[in-house]
């Protein structure tokens, strides 16, 4: 019945569906028109106009393929089938999934988001058409981290609060104090860096960020490599994205300093970092993020049964960060 829908959904376009075949979370198409993907969003109607117009401008300039979305016959980006689901149909391409894995294309994949950030800072500079204040802004980088603490914090009280402890629970009690620690630290000195300023720049200048840059969102092709999957774009600091995606990378290359070096000077060798962004980066690569996250997971999850994921996730937390801070002392030069 599902797949009934999103043909329906196909019916609405201007194309020709050779084949279809279903892939995780979408309905991949072979069109006369080449190869399209019909997935669900969450894009609002305001929303999809203004990714259209971005995308659509770095396609036309040919420096980076991205996944435009296509109009309907009736001019409309985004479809809601019977059942209710909004689905956005978008050009794709024939390639893989970047491998995390390998030193080479993560290296590659880090140079692609300094030519994307060069794309999209074109695409703000254009004028009218393109307006970046009309997407959502970021949290200031001061205000998401005492989110954050805030959340830890919560997580200890409920924890402590539970009588018959499991396996998790008494790892995050054992690695709290150490962990908190460090995000106090990394606050303190983000309240006393030049972050604010540069948040509140990059705000003001429109400075747009994918919002998502990972392994996931990355197709390798033949001799180029696609960015796809712009839902989360917004207005923020740029390095935020770089920030996001090292770590990501870092984490599955046990925080190697020679592959963390790489995947700066690859940025840098399209888009230099100033001395504020560099500071940013290595504060947010200092934040026990990992650790946040894996904790917050679990306060939400169902505690009547415990995944095995959620211990080796904190496990692999607290074993990779020292690991981790002789990276940042080395590669960035920074002291927590």
């Amino acid at each position: 019945m599902r797949e009934e829908y999103e043909l329906e959904v196909l019916e609405q376009y201007h194309i020709e569906v050779k084949g279809t075949r279903r892939i995780r979370g979408a309905f991949f198409c072979d069109t006369n028109e080449g190869t399209m993907i019909l997935k669900e969003t969450r894009v609002s109607e305001r929303r999809a106009p203004l990714l259209y117009r971005v995308l659509s401008y770095i396609e036309e300039r040919g420096n980076i393929k991205v996944d435009t979305p296509v109009f309907t016959r009736d001019g409309e980006l985004l479809v809601t089938s019977r059942e209710g689901t909004v689905y956005m149909l978008k050009k794709w391409y024939q390639g893989r999934e970047c491998d995390i894995r390998q030193e080479n294309e993560v290296v590659r994949a880090s140079e692609q988001l300094a030519r994307l950030h060069r794309e999209l800072d074109a695409a703000a500079d254009k004028g009218e058409n393109i307006r970046p204040s009309l997407f959502p802004a970021g949290r200031s980088p001061v205000e998401e981290i005492l989110r954050h603490n805030r959340e830890l914090k919560k997580v200890r009280t409920f924890i402590r609060g539970r009588v018959a402890k499991n396996e998790f629970e008494y790892l995050f009690l054992e690695n709290f104090d150490k962990m908190y620690g460090m995000a106090e630290k990394v606050l303190c000195k983000m309240e006393d860096s030049g972050c604010a300023g540069l948040y509140a720049d990059s705000i003001k200048q429109g400075s747009m960020v994918h919002g998502d840059y990972n392994y996931h969102n990355l197709l390798m092709l033949k001799s180029d490599m696609a960015v796809t999957n712009f839902e989360h774009m917004r207005t923020d600091i740029q390095v935020h994205d770089l920030y996001y995606f090292i770590r990501k990378a870092m984490e599955k290359h046990y925080w190697k300093q020679t592959t963390g070096q790489k995947l700066i000077e690859a940025y840098e060798s399209v888009r230099p970092l100033s001395a504020a962004e560099k500071e940013y980066l290595g504060l947010f690569l200092a934040y026990p993020e990992k650790f946040w996250k894996t904790a917050g997971n679990y306060y939400h999850s169902n505690k009547a049964w415990l995944p095995e994921k959620y211990v080796e996730k904190l496990q692999t937390a607290v074993r990779q960060s020292e690991e981790k801070y002789d990276f940042l002392k080395e590669v960035l030069s920074l002291k927590i």
